[in-house]
C-alpha cells in the first residue's frame, strides 16, 4: 500500500486498526497487505535503531527491504496469522531525511510497498526540559477543563460518547480549550501543566473520557481534538515559559484494543481475556526481599480492575515497542516529562531499559510516578538514583508525596498532631533527591479536599500554605484554586464553571467567581507569586523550628534569604513562642511580614507571634 502523497506533511498520518480474528489464516502467495505502520514515521539523527511493527494481512514468512540510503534492515519476524511482522530498522546519522520506500515481498515473490517517512529532528532548545523545584505542577483533565471546539463534543465515529448530564460520558473539553486559558494559568503561577491521556480511546464508550483506556497509541483522541493542536498547545506553553507534562500509561490497554483478541506476541499481555489474574495485593510484596513470587505476581501481572489488559513488559517486543512509543511521542510534541501511571504494576526490570532510552535522547526529561500508598518506605523504594536489593534502579526521576498528602489531610481535617506531618518529613533521607518530590493536596482519584467530612475552605488555605511553602514540586489539581467541591469518582471529576457552553457563572474569570472562590484563589496566587519572588521557598533547605498538636513552625533557608512560616491548626487565635536558640536562626534580629503576621523583633533568639485559626503565616528573617 502506498500512501497519498510523498512529501513530508504525510508524515504523521495515522492508519486505522485492523481488527481481525487471530484464528483466520490467509494463503502465503497472495500479496502482503498493510493496514497499519507503528510507529508511523521517525527522525534522522535520533535513536538510530527502530523496531517497526506492521499489522495487516498475508504477512507470514514476508521479507522487509529498502533502497533507501542511509536505511537497513537488521532482521525480520513475522506471525504464523499473517497479520503481523516485526522488522528492526538501523537509521544511519547520515541518512536523508524524506519517504524511505519500504517493500514486502511474501515468500512467492508478491510485493507491496509503504512509504515510511523519515523526518528532521526536532529542535531541542526550548524542549524537552525536565522540571525542577522552581516549577508548580497544574493537573488537568482535558475532557473536563474547558471545551474550545465544540464541533468535536460529538464526533460522528463516537456515537452516544457525549452527554453533560452523565458524570461518566464525555463532556466536551479538549485541548483547544486548554489552549485558551494558558493565560489564565499563567497569571495563576502555574509554570508546568500535565494532562491525563488524550491517546484514542473506544470509539463507542463514553466512559474512556478520562483516557486511561488506550486503543491507539499513536493517535490523539477525536474528542480532545487533532495531533496538530497538541503540538500547537506545548508550542504556546513553552511561549510563556511554561511546561508540559503527559501522562503515559505503559501498564495496560483498553479492553476495546484490537490487539486483546489478536496480539502481536502470543505473550504480548500477561494472560487472555479468558484467563487472566486480577491486580490486586499492595506494593508491599514487591519491595520485600523476603517475598516469593506469589505475594507480587498478582500486582505486576494481573489485569487493572479485572478488565485491563496488561502488557508483558518482560517480552522484549512489547517493551522496546513501548520505549519507541515514548520516544515517538516526546520528539513528536517536545514535551517536558511524562507522569508514568500506576508505576509500581509495571515489571521492575523494564524500567531501568525504558529510562535509559529516554534519557539518552533527552537528557534533562523527567519523570514522575504514581506509588499510590502512603508509606514512605514503599514509595522510597520505586524512585530511581539508587539500587535497591534487587539489584535494579528504576530510573525513576521523582513520585508524586502520597505520603505527605494522607498526613496533610489528616492533619488539616482531621485534627491529627502536625508530629504526623513532620513524621514523614523526617524520612526525606530515604529518597535520594527529595527537593523533587511532588507534594499535593488532592488529585482526580480522590475526594475533593472541601468534600472529605470535617474540611471548610479555611481549612483548604492551611492546607494550600503548607503544600506551598513546603519542599519539593508542588502539584494542584484543577479546580481546587476555587474550592471545587467533589465526591469520590467521577464526582471529583466535575466540569471547571466557565469552560463549558451554557456554564452559569465564569470561574475563570474574577467578575464570574462566587466569593468564596475568589477568596480561596486570591490566596493560592499570593502563595504561588511569594514562591516564585523568593528562592529560598524553591530551593532553601527545610528545617523544622518548633511542632506541637496544633501548630508547626518551620523555616526555608537559602544563601540568599531565610523564610518562616508558622502554622496554626487550632480552631482559636494562637500566640505562639518560638526559641531560636540552637537552630539556623539562631542571632536573627527581625521578623518582616510577606503575608500575614506583622513586624516585629526578635529579642534574644526568642519571639512571640501570633496566628489566626487554621492558617499559616510567612515571614522573612533577618
Amino acid at each position: 500500500m502506498n500512501l497519498t502523497s510523498r512529501a513530508l506533511c504525510v508524515a504523521l498520518v495515522i492508519f486505522a486498526p485492523a481488527i481481525v480474528s487471530a484464528g483466520q489464516r490467509t494463503e502465503t502467495s497472495a500479496a502482503p497487505k498493510v493496514k497499519r505502520l507503528e510507529p508511523p514515521n521517525w527522525w534522522v539523527g535520533f535513536s538510530p535503531d527502530l523496531m517497526l511493527l506492521i499489522s495487516g494481512e498475508n504477512l507470514q514468512g514476508a521479507k522487509l527491504e529498502t533502497s533507501a540510503r542511509g536505511v537497513t534492515v537488521k532482521r525480520v519476524e513475522s506471525r504464523p496469522n499473517g497479520h503481523y511482522l516485526f522488522g528492526w530498522l538501523h537509521i544511519e546519522s547520515g541518512a536523508e531525511a524524506g519517504i524511505v520506500p519500504l517493500e514486502l515481498v511474501s515468500p512467492s515473490g508478491q510485493r507491496t510497498e509503504v512509504d515510511f517517512p523519515l523526518l528532521p529532528p526536532r529542535p531541542a532548545a526550548g524542549n524537552f526540559q525536565g522540571i525542577s523545584p522552581d516549577d508548580v505542577i497544574y493537573l488537568i483533565m482535558p475532557d473536563r477543563f474547558a471545551d474550545g471546539d465544540p464541533s468535536n463534543d460529538a464526533p460522528p465515529q463516537s456515537p452516544g460518547t457525549f452527554d453533560r448530564k452523565k458524570p461518566r460520558a464525555y463532556h466536551g473539553g479538549d485541548l483547544q480549550g486548554v489552549r485558551d486559558h494558558l493565560d489564565y494559568l499563567h497569571d495563576l503561577g502555574v509554570t508546568t501543566l500535565w494532562l491525563t491521556p488524550f491517546v484514542d480511546n473506544d470509539n463507542h464508550s463514553p466512559q474512556d473520557y478520562h483516557g486511561y483506556g488506550a486503543v491507539d497509541e499513536y493517535a490523539v483522541d477525536e474528542h480532545f481534538g487533532t495531533l496538530a493542536e497538541l503540538q500547537q498547545l506545548v508550542s504556546e506553553a513553552h511561549q510563556r515559559q511554561m511546561k508540559v507534562l503527559f501522562d503515559m500509561v505503559p501498564n495496560h490497554l483498553g479492553p476495546k484494543h484490537p490487539w486483546v483478541d489478536d496480539p502481536p506476541d502470543p505473550d504480548w499481555f500477561h494472560g487472555t481475556r479468558a484467563h487472566h489474574l486480577r491486580s490486586r495485593g499492595g506494593f508491599e510484596g514487591i519491595a520485600d526481599p523476603h517475598a516469593p513470587p506469589k505475594f507480587w505476581r498478582e500486582m505486576e501481572e494481573g489485569w487493572f480492575g479485572d478488565v485491563l489488559p496488561d502488557l508483558n513488559q518482560d517480552n522484549p517486543r512489547t517493551a522496546e515497542y513501548l520505549i519507541d512509543n515514548a520516544l515517538w511521542w516526546a520528539e513528536t510534541t517536545g514535551v517536558d516529562g511524562y507522569r508514568l501511571d500506576t508505576f509500581p504494576y509495571v515489571s521492575r526490570r523494564f524500567w531501568p531499559e525504558w529510562h535509559r532510552a529516554l534519557l539518552q535522547a533527552f537528557p534533562n526529561f523527567s519523570t514522575i510516578g504514581e506509588i499510590f500508598n502512603g508509606d514512605v518506605t514503599l514509595t522510597s523504594f520505586f524512585v530511581g538514583g539508587h539500587i535497591e536489593w534487587d539489584g535494579i534502579d528504576s530510573g525513576l526521576t521523582t513520585c508524586f508525596d502520597f505520603p505527605f498528602y494522607f498526613a496533610l489531610r489528616d492533619v488539616v481535617i482531621h485534627g491529627a498532631g502536625f508530629e504526623r506531618l513532620t513524621g514523614v518529613l523526617g524520612r526525606d533521607f530515604l529518597y535520594p533527591h527529595p527537593e523533587l518530590l511532588v507534594p499535593f493536596l488532592g488529585n482526580h482519584d480522590v475526594e475533593r479536599f472541601v468534600s472529605e467530612q470535617g474540611s471548610s475552605p479555611q481549612q483548604l488555605k492551611l492546607a494550600f500554605s503548607l503544600l506551598l511553602t513546603m519542599r519539593g514540586i508542588p502539584e494542584i489539581y484543577s479546580g481546587d484554586e476555587i474550592a471545587m467541591p467533589g465526591g469520590g469518582d467521577p464526582d471529583n471529576r466535575r466540569d471547571f464553571p466557565g469552560g463549558f457552553p451554557g456554564d452559569t457563572h465564569n470561574a475563570f474569570l474574577e467578575s464570574g467567581r462566587t466569593p468564596q472562590e475568589q477568596g480561596v484563589l486570591a490566596h493560592v496566587r499570593t502563595l504561588l507569586h511569594l514562591r516564585a519572588e523568593h528562592p529560598s521557598l524553591r530551593h532553601g533547605t527545610l528545617v523544622t523550628i518548633a511542632v506541637e498538636h496544633d501548630f508547626y513552625a518551620f523555616a526555608r533557608l537559602s544563601s540568599e534569604e531565610h523564610v518562616l512560616v508558622v502554622a496554626n491548626n487550632s480552631a482559636a487565635e494562637k500566640p505562639v513562642k518560638l526559641s531560636f536558640d540552637d537552630t539556623p536562626l539562631a542571632g536573627a534580629r527581625m521578623l518582616v511580614p510577606l503575608m500575614g503576621g506583622r513586624a516585629q523583633d526578635i529579642d534574644n533568639n526568642s519571639v512571640s507571634v501570633t496566628v489566626p485559626a487554621r492558617t499559616a503565616i510567612v515571614l522573612i528573617v533577618q
